[in-house]
């Protein structure tokens, strides 16, 4: 049984995410979302578009690492499944992933250079650059996870927001 948990990054991944059952359709929900984002005194910003919803912390308080609330809404017989990712904006994901992509990239490369070489009795010296790239990447894992860190409270905020318009307690629902 899958728990919203009480902290949204106790699990301490780059992207945390649940999953919940709701007894509301999803017109309705897209409705109560709605109407919250409209309140004058409303936390968040968002936008919401047929099953698909993304809330935001006004732009004033945004920075970098500033974290977005996107979720997918699938009806589920009488109920309504969401689906609900936090993560960073589209632009510093995508940095992340051409980073990671490149690096993987780079010690393919090295890898087949440094063993071709070995294989041709030259110095496969150019292998001591792959443990130089492991260490970029795991240092760039731990920037992403720094700057997840520094989103933490304003996580915590999207999901006090997503909490009060649906009027539930995530930690009392639960899906198998």
């Amino acid at each position: 049984m899958n728990n919203y948990p009480e902290d949204p990054l106790s699990a301490h991944q780059i992207r945390p995410r649940f999953q919940i059952d709701i007894d509301s359709g999803i017109k309705e929900i897209e409705d109560k979302i709605k109407d919250a984002l409209q309140e004058e005194d409303a936390t968040c910003l968002g936008r919401v578009d047929h099953g698909f919803v993304r809330l935001m912390l006004p732009y004033e308080d945004q920075h970098y690492w500033s974290p977005q609330l996107s979720l997918n809404l699938l009806e589920n017989g009488d109920k309504t499944h969401i689906r609900g990712l936090y993560g960073p904006s589209p632009s510093v994901w995508t940095m992340f992933i051409f980073f990671y992509a490149l690096i993987g990239l780079a010690i393919l490369v090295i890898l087949i250079f440094g063993t071709s070489y070995i294989s041709l009795d030259q110095s496969g010296a150019i292998l001591w650059l792959i443990p130089v790239l492991v260490l970029i990447f795991a240092s760039l894992y731990l920037v992403s996870f720094f700057g997840q860190r520094l989103g933490h409270d304003q996580i915590v905020i999207l999901h006090n927001f997503l909490e009060k318009t649906l009027e539930i307690k995530f930690e009392d629902k639960a899906i198998d």
